[in-house]
């Protein structure tokens, strides 16, 4: 097969052993940057052209879209779709995993748990707004922050009210979510492929910190998931429409709830836990997924 991965790093681990894995496999791998895709829009016959040249046809994509980039990165996983390729994660779930409000809504309507979240615009509606999530402590989050940035705990309700109200004040978007006391700084992330969670890390937050990203220093051990800690991570996945994805979870007292479903996971921290090949089951699911025209959404929406 030739599959291309979508990535603006080849030396990235995640890309590097994506790469690695299907060769090793026996596929013709590409390695190509987003941003130097652009695309020939036309009628019966799209195209992504690349460095002056038209790329060939892909057998499938695995895309490795970042955030800053998820507007062009989508725009580039569609016209893939157009032209029939399939892709691991498609443009309209990955727009869709990139939105948390819109993320949350779509899990709370399939009864995924959740912590109990708020979104307002006016500053007035605040103290309600803390009250209706169980009140403090809170956590506060950008709707556009990855890896822990733009995530601060408000530990009373006076300096919740501060920190929202200055975040409004910059026309920020944001969420407000009960803090869940008893995960005691971890959570758990499960790597999901093709509707099974093929390897999950207890991540632990350092002292002091209550954000356990392993790039702001948090830790990472292999953990044994309980069977409804299991299906949520699939039911989250599905939901999404992800067939590739890290699902974060939390240990609460009433249930594990999701904190976020991310649809370009990093793989050092969880193979590294884990000692799983997590790339090679990827390239795997690929060889008896990927079809020509197998695109569920074709490029709509």
């Amino acid at each position: 097969m030739r599959i291309g991965i979508l990535s603006r790093g080849p030396e990235l681990y995640s890309t590097s052993r994506l790469k690695e894995a299907g060769e090793a496999l026996g596929h013709e791998i590409d390695v190509i940057d987003t941003l130097h895709c652009y695309m020939d829009i036309t009628s019966n016959r799209p195209t992504v052209r690349y460095h002056g040249v038209e790329l060939p046809l892909y057998d499938a994509i695995i895309p490795r879209i970042g955030a800053s980039i998820t507007f062009y990165g989508t725009s580039v996983v569609r016209q893939f779709e157009m032209m029939g390729t399939f892709c691991i994660n498609e443009s309209v779930a990955i727009s869709r995993s990139r939105d948390k409000l819109r993320s949350l809504q779509l899990l709370s309507r399939k009864g995924i748990g959740l912590p109990r979240t708020g979104f307002a615009s006016k500053p007035d509606k605040v103290d309600d707004l803390i009250k209706n999530v169980g009140g403090a402590p809170v956590v506060i989050k950008l709707l556009e922050g990855t890896q822990g940035i733009g995530v601060v705990l408000a530990e009373t309700k006076k300096a919740a009210e501060s920190i929202i109200e200055a975040f409004m004040g910059l026309k920020a978007n944001i969420l407000v979510q009960e803090y869940i006391k008893e995960a005691g700084g971890a959570d758990i992330r499960c790597l999901v492929v093709g509707g099974k969670v093929v390897a999950a890390m207890k991540r632990q937050a350092p002292d002091g910190e209550f954000r356990s990203n392993l790039h702001r220093g948090g830790s990472a051990e292999v953990v044994k998931l309980t069977p409804e800690e299991r299906k949520t991570a699939v039911n989250a996945a599905k939901v999404m429409g992800l067939n590739m994805c890290g699902v974060d979870i939390l240990r609460s007292n009433s249930g594990p709830v999701v904190m976020e479903v991310n649809s370009s996971p990093g793989l050092e921290g969880i193979e590294t836990a884990t000692n799983k090949d997590v790339a090679k089951m990827i390239i795997q699911f690929i060889e008896k997924t990927a079809k020509p025209n197998k695109t569920r959404t074709k490029g709509k929406g």
